[in-house]
């Protein structure tokens, strides 16, 4: 298993909530909490920007994704707008979540609710080379559901 130092730093007034950590020995994910002063009630339907009063170092070649929590998702329908969200390895700002509510009922999160998991990726860099042609494949260029999904 690849193993990669996170340097972590608190934000502002946020010693009081813990640190990322895997909630298993098999997660894949380390879960982070908001860091909200005072609860956030998501309509259906809302969008809000949740502070995690967290910003991270990692490693070059590395990036962390942020995603939903299932456990969120299932039950009270939280996603986020533009999950995964990245945070790449020479962001040094705020991580906040884009949070939105697809459920019927509204959702109130308070200040230490874990609210979304990071998840850790190398990252491998593209050499852009323009073709004329590309190679050709028995799909071709079907469209969306032209595979039979």
């Amino acid at each position: 298993m690849d193993k990669v130092i996170l340097k972590v730093k608190r934000l502002n007034n946020n010693k009081d909530l813990p640190l990322p950590s895997y909630q298993s020995g098999g997660s894949s994910g380390l879960d982070l909490c908001a860091a909200v002063n005072k609860e956030i009630t998501l309509q259906p339907g809302d969008i809000k920007l949740i502070p995690t009063g967290l910003s991270v170092s990692l490693p070059e070649g590395y990036e962390a994704q942020i995603r939903p929590r299932s456990g969120l998702a299932l039950r009270y329908g939280l996603g986020f707008v533009n999950a995964p969200g990245t945070i790449d390895a020479d962001y040094r700002g705020e991580i906040g979540v884009i949070a939105i509510n697809w459920g019927k009922k509204s959702l109130t999160i308070k200040r230490g609710d874990r609210i979304a998991q990071m998840v850790i990726h190398t990252v491998s860099r593209a050499i852009v080379e323009e073709v004329n042609e590309l190679d050709s494949t028995d799909r071709g260029n079907g469209g969306f559901g032209h595979s039979g999904v």
